[in-house]
């Protein structure tokens, strides 16, 4: 980016005969006038030890409060943040928060139990985070909760976006969350793309991007190595598009779990394809909770999918009730229709590689299956479906052979 300094200046002659000149203002501007401020000329250091959080918000407020398009710089250097929260709304809708360097988070044991997100965009509008690392520190956190220690904190999500729109996070690797790495609730226009993401397959609760009751999200050209789901789309979402995205190690991309609460947003409109599982616990899911509900899913299509020795590719899940906790016997109320499942191919870990286990109360109905091809292990041997509660069609070559 083509730029040049502008640094305004108050001097002075006191009793003496030298000047001293105090630095008022500097400001950076690009060669189409759009004003950058630089995070280390708001006191930020770039030492990975020195809380720059103050600072960057300082930057933050600058650049928010411009009347013209801005850009909050992060140098190439390490910056240890605390809990952050860049709050709007701005008076431009045009701020670029440009990452060279790498944030880093606290030890979970430095940071309050009570806080939900790490760095925080709220209440913005035309906001673009590019480039950058974040490093969440997540390591001893896991250990911690590997041990069932009653202390372990749930942890915060590395980077999330609350009640905004028209947001971009391009080129943006992030390592090692406590909990999620990216989140999308109550947003609208949203687009993620060349994004990495990378926790270990054991790693608890760090699902990859969390999207929720959030409209026109766009995810692509991503990769997810993580410890749960690589994508989740809860309740709320509507109009989502995932496309050529590479997940494994972690629990595929799912819908849900919905149906925790009796009253919740419905999930429609969703599009997921080109898409490669590699291990993974799952590929392609719906789940819902054991539980009387009025949400819904509908209008889903989950296609040109590849699976490579994945436990259950195709999985509709509607009895999902973990640690048997407030849900056995029940039956789940999320209505689920209009789902697609095509070209799908690969290998699965386990002898079902498509499983439809729908509720009693509230069946699955105009679900689709065509142009699928799954095998069990990787000497091809015949793999099965599975079906309960379930209505729906089949066309074209379909193996497993289906049980709608």
């Amino acid at each position: 980016m083509a730029a040049r300094l502008v640094s305004r200046s108050i001097s002075y002659l006191p009793a003496g005969l030298f000047f001293i000149i105090i630095p008022f203002l500097t400001l950076m501007v690009d060669a189409d006038n759009m004003i950058i401020n630089n995070v280390a000329d708001f006191g930020a250091k770039g030492d990975g030890r020195t809380d720059a959080s103050q600072a960057f918000l300082r930057a933050w407020a600058a650049s928010c409060s411009s009347m013209e398009p801005s850009t909050v710089y992060v140098p190439r250097k390490k910056y240890l943040l605390s809990e952050t929260v860049f709050l709007g709304p701005c008076n431009n809708s045009a701020i670029t928060f440009r990452i060279d360097g790498i944030l880093i988070a606290p030890d979970f044991k430095k940071m309050n139990s009570s806080v939900e997100n790490w760095l925080m965009f709220d209440l913005v509008e035309g906001v673009s985070v590019i480039g950058g690392f974040l490093d969440g520190r997540g390591s001893s956190l896991y250990s911690c909760k590997a041990t069932n220690q009653q202390e372990c904190p749930e942890g915060p999500t590395s980077l999330a976006f609350y009640s905004s729109k028209d947001i971009l996070v391009q080129n943006l690797t992030s390592l090692n969350a406590k909990l999620f790495h990216i989140v999308v609730h109550t947003c609208k226009n949203v687009l993620l793309q060349g994004i990495k993401i990378r926790a270990p397959k054991d790693s608890p609760n760090t699902d990859g991007i969390h999207i929720q009751n959030s409209f026109d999200v766009r995810v692509l050209n991503t990769g997810i190595k993580t410890g749960d789901d690589c994508i989740s789309i809860g309740p709320g979402t509507q109009n989502l598009w995932i496309q050529r995205i590479a997940c494994g190690p972690g629990h595929g991309i799912s819908i849900g779990s919905l149906g925790k609460d009796q009253e919740e947003e419905g999930v429609q409109n969703v599009t997921v394809k080109n898409v490669v599982f590699t291990g993974t616990q799952n590929g392609l899911r719906i789940k819902s909770w054991g539980r009387p509900s009025d949400g819904f899913v509908r209008g889903v299509v989950f296609k040109q999918a590849l699976m490579n020795n994945v436990q259950n590719p195709i999985v509709i899940d509607q009895n999902y009730c973990p640690r048997n906790e407030g849900c056995p016997g029940q039956n789940s109320g999320i209505q689920i229709s209009q789902v697609t499942f095509a070209n799908i191919k690969g290998t699965s870990a386990t002898q079902v590689a498509m499983k439809f286990d729908c509720s009693k109360t509230s069946p699955c109905k105009g679900i689709n299956v065509e142009d699928i091809k799954l095998t069990y292990h990787q000497n091809q041997e015949p793999a099965e479906s599975f079906c309960q509660n379930a209505l729906g069609v089949t066309r074209g070559p379909v193996f497993p052979p289906s049980c709608l």
